[in-house]
């Protein structure tokens, strides 16, 4: 991910063919090889992602909107009425909706996710659910610089809060993630607030069930990457000799998700012309691809991370078996 993402004043396309295609090659080229994670949320992806939340071995969504309605009068008291709120990574909008159940007369809400047929259905619900709150969808890679439509009545100083759950800052490199935060509020401003999810460390056969299920479905949803790197650029990869492969990494604390070529194989990938030239990688037996770490904390982790990326703690809230964190924070500037 890029470490300088963040909001600017210039939108930007949500998935740029050109900058992505440099971002497979170098991937590809690299070693260990590695490819972005947002190639995980395509149509395609984003589907198989709703399947997943729903697993029973899959404990994050069900933990982190058990939190949010457990404590939806402290989040209404502590952010305030007319809130406008700005979701990074909406996606089918479930979180969406609980957070918007719990405040005080709400603005607006502005979704903003890479997978457009999703964040666009996801609006359409929100609109017909609270008709009082203006909603926006923003298709838009949100880990690179966008501007923000304006939204809400401004004058009525409700906070700007962003929302960014499921723990997806642990996608993010250490050093990326505080860049990150640095750059949600030197575009929120002084009174930016943002509710985050983040996962916390657990024993090592909850994290590993969770991200290789019995049913199959995370393999599939990783898998599921290369498909659309064939599908996107042309590709030549044999999907079906490849198997997925999720193993905690206890040293890093994160989770680490690859597909593993069972075969030697040469793989081309065709980009329009325009673009690039078609580059060919040579893959071999038993080689594996990087396609996403997944980052699981400590509360002294995320306590760190917090006054790095700028922002003070104002409250955390967790389950009772302390399996994951929902935090509200305030930006406090770069110092």
């Amino acid at each position: 991910m890029n470490p300088q993402a963040g909001l600017q004043s210039e939108a930007k396309a949500a998935v740029p063919v050109g900058a992505l295609f440099r971002e497979v090659s170098e991937g590809l080229r690299a070693s260990p090889k590695r490819l972005p994670e947002k190639l995980l949320y395509d149509p395609q992806g984003a589907r198989l992602f709703d399947r997943i939340s729903g697993l029973d071995a899959y404990y994050p969504t069900r933990t982190e909107i058990g939190i949010l309605k457990a404590r939806s009068a402290e989040i209404r008291d502590l952010v305030g009425p007319h809130t406008r709120v700005v979701e990074l990574g909406a996606g089918s909008g479930t979180k969406t909706d609980v957070l918007l159940a719990s405040l005080d007369s709400p603005a607006a809400c502005v979704l903003v996710d890479i997978a457009e047929p999703a964040v666009t259905g996801a609006a359409d619900r929100l609109r017909l659910a609270y008709p009082e709150v203006e909603v926006v969808p923003l298709s838009v890679d949100y880990t690179r610089p966008f501007g923000l439509p304006p939204v809400g009545n401004v004058d009525r100083e409700g906070t700007l809060l962003f929302f960014f759950p499921g723990s997806t800052i642990g996608n993010f490199e250490p050093a990326e993630a505080e860049a990150f935060l640095r750059a949600i509020g030197s575009a929120g401003g002084a009174s930016a607030k943002l509710l985050i999810g983040a996962d916390l460390v657990k024993p090592r056969e909850v994290l590993e069930r969770a991200y290789d299920d019995p049913e199959g479905v995370t393999a599939e949803f990783n898998l599921n990457v290369l498909r659309h790197l064939n599908r996107a650029f042309g590709a030549d990869f044999r999907v079906d000799r490849f198997r997925h492969r999720a193993t905690w990494n206890e040293a890093a604390s994160r989770i680490e998700m690859r597909l593993v070529s069972e075969v030697s194989q040469r793989v081309t990938l065709r980009p329009p012309p325009e673009v690039a030239d078609p580059l060919e990688v040579e893959v071999a037996g038993g080689e594996e691809i990087v396609t996403e770490h997944s980052y699981k904390y400590r509360p002294s982790d995320l306590a760190a991370m917090w006054q790095r990326g700028g922002w003070g703690l104002l409250r955390t809230w967790s389950d009772p078996r302390r399996w994951f964190a929902v935090s509200l924070l305030e930006w406090r500037g770069r110092d």
